[in-house]
Order: C-alpha cells, then structure tokens, then sequence
C-alpha cells in the first residue's frame, strides 16, 4: 500500500539537518545538560522541551518550588533550539534579550514543560515567544518573549 502522507510532510535533507543541528543545540549546552533538559519535540520553527524536576533545582525548601532561574534557563534554551531549527544556514546565535512573567509557581514534584517557537528572523536578529507548563498547556506557569542575534559569517576578501 502506498505511503499516504503528503509530501510536504516529509522533510527534506536540509530540514533534516536543522533539526539535529537543533537538537545538538539544546543538548549540546552543559548548563542544559546539567538541568536535566531532554527535547520531546521539534518543528521547523518550534521545540518543545522538559525541566524534570530535581529537588536540587528547588529554589524554596519549605514549598518544594523550582526555583525560577531554572524556568528562566529552560525558556531561554528552548528559544535558542527554536531559532536554530528556524535557520536556513547554521550560523552562532546569542540572546540579546529575554523577558519573562511569571504567572503562578510550578507545582512541586513535576517536571515542567517549555514550548518555543521562532515567529520572525531579520538579517540579524531573530523573535521567539515561548511558555513554560505543567501537565497542560493551559496551565501556564510562565511566558517569554525574546531577541536572538544571528552573526553573520566573515567573507574572505
């Protein structure tokens, strides 16, 4: 039986390509090795990826809460992975900015999950908004939008 997905379902080499230069990203970083962070998704524009929780990660001991410099490092990786699986050419990128609200806790004793996607690229700076959830994607804990600068490559003269 034929295969009845449509072809544009089916990424190319070069979609291939920068989904594992995404994925490389986001678990070739020692910080987000060190937070546990393991991806569960990635699109062309998006990644979704996981916080376990770790009661080393805690940052209230008497409530059992993360403490929010980790959901701060979960959205800012989660953007970057977004913005390199957004590239057309691999090229280093930093973050200029990141604003964050935090809307509520994360419950303690679950892993929080945070969704990013890269919604607009320039020449050299490129947009992400991302949340950080528990469970659902309704139950937000917080929300990011955020500035990426691209480099761009030194020509040879």
């Amino acid at each position: 039986m034929p295969d009845e997905r449509d072809e544009r379902d089916v990424p190319d080499e070069r979609d291939q390509l920068k989904m594992r230069m995404a994925y490389a990203f986001s678990q070739g970083v020692p910080h987000n090795q060190a937070l546990g962070m393991r991806v569960l998704e990635m699109t062309a524009t998006g990644v979704v990826i996981e916080l376990p929780y770790d009661p080393k990660l805690v940052g209230n001991p008497d409530t059992g809460t993360l403490h929010g410099g980790a959901i701060t490092a979960l959205l800012d990786g989660c953007s970057g992975a977004a913005v390199f699986a957004a590239l057309t050419e691999l090229v280093p990128i930093a973050t200029l900015d990141l604003r964050i609200d935090y809307l509520k806790p994360a419950e303690p004793g679950k892993s929080v999950i945070g969704k990013a996607s890269c919604y607009n690229m320039t020449r050299n700076v490129a947009f992400t908004r991302a949340v950080a959830y528990q469970d659902t994607e309704a139950n937000v804990i917080a929300h990011s939008v955020g500035t990426f600068m691209l480099s761009t490559k030194l020509r040879k003269s």
